[in-house]
């Protein structure tokens, strides 16, 4: 029969191996260990045992707190210039709305339809609100990444935390499980890794990559014809370096990407299905998968966040490499211990499989649908979703220009605009691509998207344009330059509407420090004043800018 390992606590050769303690050949522990090299991670001596997770927790918990640190930084250095008490969108306006909605009521329906911990907090100062729900998940996520230490509780005011701030949380939610309930050790004994937990992070990466590879089959056509990647590098959200010269690559070798790319998102996932040794290949194709997209754009940390489930398909036996003998932690060789809370662990466990399984229902369903949607939740707490991307490409990159002029006709042919750089969007066509991830420049991705829509649909960016002629301090912080620093503000601010296109590598344009080449459309939105836009911001209940 084959052996099944006892996942009661930490096997003996494990402990050897984070404790650094070792049995002598008659077993008796602590006795002198035999004249023979120190046994390392990949001894065959004593092998870390397939099949366990206690190190796969680890790794787990910390790429799960790393990526809340960046969350949480993003959302400190940002939240209050986008929906503080005079941001582009204040929250505050959005959460009355949705109170107003459901007859002035904070009750099930408000908390499903917008959950968050804002309800119960003081909005008379939003900002300072914001700030503080960062700083405790940035202060809660360093603590797990730094000791590699979290249990439930901590995992769960994490995700609570987050989940007051952005929706779709099931990589965090799934980590909460991974906990025990009280311990913070690292090697919580008697407290395994649940094969649950574990299978849940599968059954989330086989959705991710599954939907997103359905989502494209089904939509635009040229990911069926297999040249959807001769536009990709070049209209994606926040191009880099790279994308540069990947978008100049043969017709040929973004062919052979689009079949890479539908390989791995729609072939891949079944690998999980396979056994083990499948498994661990599929979590090398997906981690592989996710590292040539992040080299290739800035997407902000979506596709560090999708390496995360990815980690769950290798077993302590095939991480063992990355530890060492650098983890020290004692343990008692005890099998046996049930710590307190043990039972609590387990019931939990128990009904998030049962919880998971009747939520996956629907999200079944929408990916057997030929009118497949993605990103979308179909439960108040967002915790099993529908994922995909890029669904349709784009086959022109057109950006939103932001200018202002200080002359008193906007109509003069003689008036000078001046142009405000953002942080990361293509603007200057000599400024290099940045280079960004995991990082998120919110701001910049919003004009992504405005761009192929109009003002209208975006009525946001008439508010910044308030904001950049009243020359806020706050708002200036999201951009890279502002010409009217140290000067007078502007009287006039307009949207104008380029195409961009890279030039090409060794080109003439390029010779001239050019990365890009743009021609004007037409105008986005007509030159505005301050005084023009009052009664604008009155009819929306925005904070009139007051002018510095």
């Amino acid at each position: 029969m084959l052996a099944v390992p006892d996942m009661a606590a930490p096997s003996a050769g494990l402990r050897q191996r984070l404790t650094g303690r070792a049995r002598s050949p008659s077993g008796a522990p602590g006795a002198a260990p035999a004249e023979s090299p120190e046994p390392g991670l990949g001894s065959a001596a004593s092998p870390l045992s397939p099949g366990t997770f206690w190190l796969t927790r680890i790794v787990l918990l910390r790429s799960i707190a790393f990526l809340y640190s960046v969350a949480f930084l993003v959302a400190f250095q940002q939240n209050k210039q986008l929906i503080g008490d005079k941001g582009l969108l204040p929250c505050k306006l959005y959460l009355q709305e949705i109170k107003k909605y459901f007859k002035g009521k904070v009750g099930l329906d408000a908390l499903s339809y917008a959950p968050t911990l804002l309800w119960f907090l003081d909005w008379s100062a939003m900002d300072s609100t914001l700030d503080c729900l960062a700083l405790a998940g940035l202060a809660g996520a360093a603590f797990v990444l730094l000791t590699g230490c979290a249990n439930m509780i901590l995992m769960f005011l994490l995700w609570l935390l987050y989940l007051s701030l952005v929706n779709l949380l099931e990589t965090g939610f799934l980590g909460i499980f991974l906990c025990p309930l009280w311990s913070l050790s690292r090697l919580p004994q008697g407290s395994p890794p649940s094969r649950i937990v574990i299978c849940a992070f599968r059954w989330l990466i086989f959705r991710i990559m599954l939907g997103a590879g359905l989502i494209k089959i089904r939509g635009d056509r040229c990911w069926r014809e297999l040249t959807c990647m001769d536009y990709h590098y070049e209209t994606q959200p926040v191009p880099n370096p790279i994308s540069y010269f990947m978008h100049r690559s043969p017709w040929w070798f973004h062919r052979l990407e689009t079949l890479f790319n539908h390989f791995v998102e729609l072939l891949v996932p079944f690998f999980l299905l396979l056994g083990r040794r499948m498994s661990i290949l599929h979590g090398l194709l997906q981690i592989l998968f996710q590292v040539l997209l992040i080299l290739s754009g800035n997407l902000s940390f979506l596709n560090w966040l999708t390496v995360v489930p990815s980690l769950a398909c290798f077993d302590d036996a095939s991480l063992g490499f990355l530890f060492g003998s650098g983890l020290r932690e004692p343990l008692s060789p005890c099998s046996v211990f049930v710590p307190p809370g043990s039972c609590v662990r387990t019931v939990l466990n128990i009904s998030l499989g049962l919880l998971l399984t009747y939520l996956s229902i629907p999200v079944i369903l929408n990916l057997l649908s030929s009118r497949q949607v993605m990103n979308t939740s179909f439960n108040p707490l967002r915790i099993v979703n529908t994922y995909g991307a890029f669904g349709s490409i784009t086959k022109e990159r057109t950006e939103v220009i932001l200018q202002g002029t200080s002359s008193l006709d906007p109509k003069d042919p003689s008036a000078v605009w001046e142009e405000f750089e953002f942080k990361c969007k293509p603007g200057d066509v000599r400024r290099r691509p940045c280079l960004i991830s995991p990082y998120h420049y919110r701001l910049d991705w919003l004009m992504w998207f405005a761009a192929f829509q109009t003002y209208e649909q975006n009525e946001w960016i008439i508010h910044l344009a308030g904001k950049l002629l009243a020359q806020e301090e706050e708002m200036l912080a999201l951009l890279a330059t502002n010409p009217f620093a140290g000067r007078d503000p502007p009287r006039w601010i307009r949207g104008e509407h380029f195409r961009y296109k890279f030039s090409q590598p060794g080109g003439k344009h390029a010779a001239q420090g050019k990365w890009w080449i743009r021609k004007r459309i037409g105008p986005y939105f007509p030159p505005v004043s301050l005084q023009g836009l009052r009664k604008f911001f009155q009819d929306r209940n925005w904070p009139y800018p007051i002018q510095t």
